[in-house]
């Protein structure tokens, strides 16, 4: 219906999902409600049956009006279960992120994790969009889980640093070092990272899609064959690095 629409549509934005799993939400919402609804005894009688043979129908019919909320509420439980493990599945779709709060003078520091990184867990969002963070030192700092989207860190330090996980699409990193950080399972996407340095660095499970990779040096970087040969397809993936001098394509070891 169009109030179930709704309700979803204001739930899956609060869950990070896109308009396109909504369908399927309101058929099991459907569903739910249907079978919420659904006798589970005939209560049709003959009416020449006596009030007395009537009187256990009564009182199931009455038995089911007292369970039809309990019944209403387990289906609309699933339907929110569903959606939660529709969470994972859905990754690809990306999260809404909270409006920018440009009235923290402290926003756009650089700030380990005290947490730990594996998960990239926090207490809160760690938001560096749209920072003017180019040529900073973020050396050793544990970033994992933050939030780059869009910001400048042209020749940025990251040497050493934990990037696991952070979202960085759209971001400008020209010339930035990344030499033996840890930077796995990161959204790199559409990102400028001319003349960058990934030396020893550990990429695994990260995407690099619709980046600029020019005169970039990979020299004994950790990733996967799969990654690897998705990296090789970009067409941007040529030049020699400024600094190194070494021919981005070979850093990579593509074959051709």
């Amino acid at each position: 219906s169009a109030l179930t629409s709704s309700s979803l549509r204001r739930s899956s934005a609060m869950l990070g999902l896109r308009s396109s799993t909504i369908p399927f939400l309101v058929v099991v919402a459907s569903v739910g409600v249907c079978h919420a609804f659904m006798p589970t005894t005939a209560l049709i009688r003959s009416p020449s049956q006596s009030l007395a043979a009537k009187m256990p129908a009564l009182r199931m019919a009455a038995s089911e009006e007292r369970s039809l909320q309990d019944r209403l509420g387990t289906s609309l439980a699933g339907l929110a279960l569903a959606g939660g493990l529709l969470v994972p599945f859905a990754a690809d779709a990306g999260f809404i992120l909270p409006p920018i709060d440009r009235s923290d003078p402290n926003r756009c520091t650089f700030k380990s994790s005290a947490i730990g990184q594996a998960n990239a867990a926090r207490d809160k969002l760690y938001d560096l969009r749209e920072c003017p963070m180019s040529g900073k030192d973020a050396k050793g700092f544990d970033l994992a889980g933050a939030v780059l989207a869009k910001g400048e860190f042209a020749k940025t330090i990251f040497r050493d640093a934990i990037l696991s996980k952070v979202n960085a699409e759209g971001a400008n990193f020209d010339g930035a070092d990344f030499s033996n950080a840890v930077m796995d399972r990161g959204t790199w996407r559409k990102s400028s990272f001319k003349g960058a340095i990934f030396a020893n660095a550990v990429l695994s499970g990260s995407d690099f899609a619709g980046s600029d990779l020019t005169d970039t040096d990979w020299s004994d970087a950790y990733m996967g064959d799969f990654d690897n040969k998705n990296l090789c397809k970009n067409p941007t993936l040529k030049g020699t690095n400024p600094k190194t001098g070494v021919e981005t394509r070979f850093s990579l070891s593509c074959k051709n």
